[in-house]
């Protein structure tokens, strides 16, 4: 008695060509399973001799007698179907992968500004958490110079800083506007300066549009 050869690997022409099979029998026949492939009778014939031809073995009786399978085609139908199966779960597994958030997300902000209403964030990460809830946070309370110095060497993925000069190679997007102001003493040198002196002359770097400089009123 012969051996039959030993199939060597699996190429994407032969999962075509199990594919067809697997219509084939589920069709029960190659004319039942002409509407469905939208090949014609011969050469669903030719395909299914390349595949018993590949595969060593004698698939289905096929002639007067109408379309049966074989014993050794219908254990290859079973192991192509799991074979076929576990393909469609591998692209759906991956397919996933493209549509869902996972992973850790580093976050550096100064202060206690996690509790500030107008920072938002935990709105963001509520939302953030609703659409990757795989997703681990990581906060951490840091300076600002070892926020931006976490981003430009890829320990950090997102930080909040108080922009003053910014760095080249980040991008800033800006939260909101916070308002700084000057008090002084009624008995302090800088009392009686007129306001524009002290904005011209006290603060230079300070731009002229957004300093705001308040006095408490007579007593």
């Amino acid at each position: 008695m012969n051996r039959k050869p030993a199939l060597g690997q699996v190429s994407d022409f032969d999962i075509r060509l199990l594919r067809l099979f697997r219509a084939v029998a589920e069709c029960g026949g190659f004319s039942a399973a002409e509407g469905v492939l939208g090949i014609s009778r011969s050469a669903i014939s030719l395909q299914m001799g390349d595949l018993e031809k590949r595969l060593g073995i004698r698939l289905c009786q096929r002639g007067r007698a109408g379309f049966a399978l074989t014993d050794e085609g219908r254990e290859v139908l079973r192991a192509s179907q799991t074979l076929l199966a576990a393909l469609e779960d591998f692209r759906s597994e991956v397919n996933l992968l493209h549509r869902q958030l996972r992973g850790e997300l580093k976050i550096g902000i100064i202060n206690n500004l996690v509790t500030l209403p107008k920072m938002r964030i935990t709105q963001a990460l509520r939302a953030l958490a609703k659409q990757g809830p795989d997703v681990r946070i990581n906060i951490g309370m840091m300076t600002p110079n070892d926020i931006e110095t976490g981003l430009m060497d890829g320990q950090l993925h997102a930080g909040v800083v108080p922009l003053i000069q910014p760095l080249s190679g980040l991008d800033y997007l800006p939260l909101y506007d916070e308002r700084s102001q000057l008090y002084c003493s009624r008995e302090h040198p800088l009392f009686s300066r007129p306001n524009d002196d002290l904005a011209e002359a006290l603060l230079p770097a300070v731009p002229r549009g957004r300093l705001q400089l308040h006095r408490p009123p007579a007593a």
